[in-house]
């Protein structure tokens, strides 16, 4: 029985990661990608790497003049954009880029499920997919406290406050789990120096040390698997990875980058906000009415405003659960109706994204 199951674990080990392909020859020059109705799905795993890239390279550069100080952090932001020569096109390019790449990333999930690029031998790249989009959020939530103005501040302690308020619906013991995770995080009683210098460590040294790791083994994955399959009915073209996808990849990046630094340029990322973000944060000062998280955070945030809450913690838990759980729970999915659900989840993240806030104002104002 031993034995049986020592091979079996062998067996596992060897389809998923079969290291008898990692030479330039398997991984690159002899690598075909799939030419079919949904080939253009394969550029956003690239995009994604882009714009994490981009985002790399500014967020460096921001910190040579970034003080993650409670007396200095808004302070030194408001001084790189206004006084730092190309400090406001980088920090520009910063918050644009993060928007863009987690736009690629949602793209890139759904298309990839559509085409069940999570069937066996390719589990751990699903996996390890994942785990990327929600270090992705926690860039998100961590970057968003940093400028330590009113909005962010106030918007932070909304969101340690949901963790908190997680507790109540667990059992025994466990209820005090999320107020230990909650206390963690915020570093003291209140939000304050000790909040901005754990968020300052996870968004510039934790997360992206996370990140490095698990994009490492996710772009080895892919090199070693090859492009999935990504129709029931492949049509027998393929074409050379080495060199003319990746010149198409790279002319993308280049068209991309070109389209994004002109954003940068002509339209400042706050201009879309109602209100103003250079305000630093009072103690004293009043929470500003209608503060709302970025906009991929709106899928929870307003089912968080129109749910109980509990239902939405649920929902959200066992969605992480799920998405995890793909390669085994959908593996006998046939592509079409995987494509039908990829397209209802789009729907509902883009329903929620550009029109929650209509959606939200109707309800509230149903009586009853």
């Amino acid at each position: 029985m031993g034995s049986e199951r020592m091979n079996a674990v062998g067996a596992f080990l060897r389809d998923r990661l079969p290291l008898s392909h990692f030479s330039y020859e398997e991984m690159v020059g002899k690598k075909l990608v799939p030419v079919h109705r949904m080939s253009w799905g394969y550029y956003f795993g690239g995009l994604v790497l882009f714009f994490f890239l981009v985002q790399l390279g500014t967020g460096v550069m921001l910190l040579f003049y970034y003080q993650p100080t409670v007396s200095d952090a808004h302070a030194s932001v408001e001084y790189i954009t206004k006084h730092v020569g190309g400090g406001a096109l980088i920090r520009n390019l910063h918050a644009w880029a993060s928007s863009c790449m987690i736009f690629c990333l949602f793209v890139h999930l759904l298309t990839t499920f559509a085409m069940k690029a999570f069937e066996k031998p390719r589990e751990v790249t699903w996996v390890s997919g994942v785990i990327l989009l929600m270090v992705t959020f926690g860039f998100g939530f961590t970057g968003y406290l940093l400028p330590w103005h009113q909005i962010a501040v106030n918007a932070t302690k909304v969101g340690l406050q949901s963790i908190e308020e997680a507790g109540q619906y667990m059992p025994g013991a466990l209820a005090d789990f999320p107020r230990y995770v909650k206390e963690l995080i915020q570093g003291e009683a209140a939000v304050g120096q000790a909040t901005l210098s754990r968020f300052y460590a996870l968004h510039v040294v934790i997360l992206p040390l996370l990140t490095f790791a698990t994009l490492g083994l996710h772009v080895l994955m892919v090199q070693l698997h090859g492009m999935s399959q990504g129709v029931d009915h492949p049509t027998g073209k393929t074409e050379r990875f080495f060199p003319f996808f990746l010149l198409k990849d790279f002319s993308l990046w280049g068209l991309v980058f070109l389209a994004v630094i002109t954003l940068a340029l002509c339209l400042p990322f706050e201009s879309l906000f109602a209100y103003p973000l250079f305000e630093p944060f009072d103690p004293l000062g009043s929470t500003p009415e209608g503060i709302k998280p970025e906009w991929y955070f709106f899928f929870l945030y307003y089912p968080l405003e129109l749910l109980p809450f509990w239902v939405v913690m649920l929902a959200m838990n066992g969605g992480i659960v799920l998405l995890l759980a793909v390669p085994w729970v959908f593996r006998r999915t046939s592509r079409r109706t995987l494509s039908m659900i990829a397209a209802a989840a789009a729907l509902y993240l883009v329903v929620m994204t550009l029109f929650g806030d209509a959606i939200h104002t109707f309800f509230k104002g149903v009586p009853g």
